[in-house]
């Protein structure tokens, strides 16, 4: 079981995502869809013919297949319910964002190889949040691996206490925001939307269709459960099984699933009590958890704990 917990990310992202949105519509008085629609969705596009534009090169079509594999060998490195894995050893979480990045760097690259208008807007402005995310997340990181003594996630998940100190809390806080911000959800951008002026992570997929849009959609499930995931490693170890037995992975199995309703309820509420920001003044809120998240560091250093 510890060979394939990677798979439990693979196969149950989308159902995280159809969670929020349901959690997102009852909070808004709606019915919304069934928390299994992103799995009709994907089966759907997974079905269609693929149209492409003329002026595309290697690159749009190479992209979908290079996003998805690098948020799976992500997913391979991340302990899901348990810490003991055959791919713990290269579980660094530095390695990790900048696998996620690999991703990224291509998906703009390719809504830029397109040759339309809004690829090239969502390109830049995903490239923008890039910037401001990542120093963030690394800081957040750097405050976490100081306390264990090591930047290997296995090793940050081992038994902590579950009292916080104040630098944990910042650097949680700042998490928080880094994954909405990483995640393209309200205020930083609106996963919903289908107005061009206002998209970043949806303008760079326009010129996609088919099996390539549902890779695309399908990783992006991914890479919120990675997150996720990494966020209750880092912050909240509590409950995740050290050892290969049957009835600490199953108990390990139930609290990791308390872990993604609760957060999948903090984004459906986040999401249905907030309006999304204008572009300008994303810098002003990813510029804020920045500073938490150097108060974080800085906490740690000084004070030590």
């Amino acid at each position: 079981m510890e060979y394939l917990q990677f798979l439990i990310i693979i196969i149950f992202s989308p159902l995280v995502q159809g969670i929020i949105k349901k959690l997102k519509a009852n909070c808004q008085g709606r019915v919304g869809a069934s928390i299994l629609q992103p799995y009709y969705d994907l089966i759907r596009l997974f079905k269609k013919e693929m149209v492409f534009s003329r002026v595309t090169s290697w690159i749009f079509r190479v992209t979908p297949f290079i996003v998805f594999i690098s948020t799976i060998v992500a997913a391979m490195m991340i302990p899901v319910i348990t810490t003991k894995s055959s791919f713990s050893l290269m579980g660094d979480v530095i390695a990790l964002i900048y696998i996620l990045a690999l991703g990224r760097f291509f998906l703009a690259l390719a809504a830029l190889d397109a040759g339309t208008s809004f690829g090239g807007e969502g390109s830049s402005r995903e490239m923008i949040v890039s910037i401001l995310v990542e120093p963030m997340l690394m800081l957040c990181i750097f405050t976490v691996a100081i306390t264990a003594g090591s930047t290997n996630i296995a090793m940050i998940a081992e038994p902590q206490s579950f009292v916080l100190s104040p630098s944990h809390v910042l650097a949680l806080l700042a998490f928080l925001i880094a994954i909405i911000a990483d995640t393209g959800r309200v205020p930083v951008d609106n996963p919903d939307t289908h107005l061009e002026l206002t998209m970043i992570h949806e303008g760079m997929i326009l010129e996609y269709s088919g099996r390539y849009l549902a890779l695309i959609e399908w990783s992006h499930y991914i890479k919120q459960m990675i997150l996720f995931t990494l966020f209750v490693d880092m912050f909240v170890p509590l409950g995740i099984a050290h050892d290969t037995e049957m009835t600490g992975l199953i108990m390990s199995s139930g609290v990791y699933l308390l872990k993604m309703l609760f957060l999948a309820g903090f984004m459906a509420i986040v999401e249905s009590t907030r309006a999304k920001v204008r572009v300008f003044q994303i810098p002003s809120i990813v510029g804020g958890s920045f500073v938490l998240a150097v108060l974080a560091l800085l906490t740690l250093i000084m004070v030590g704990k």
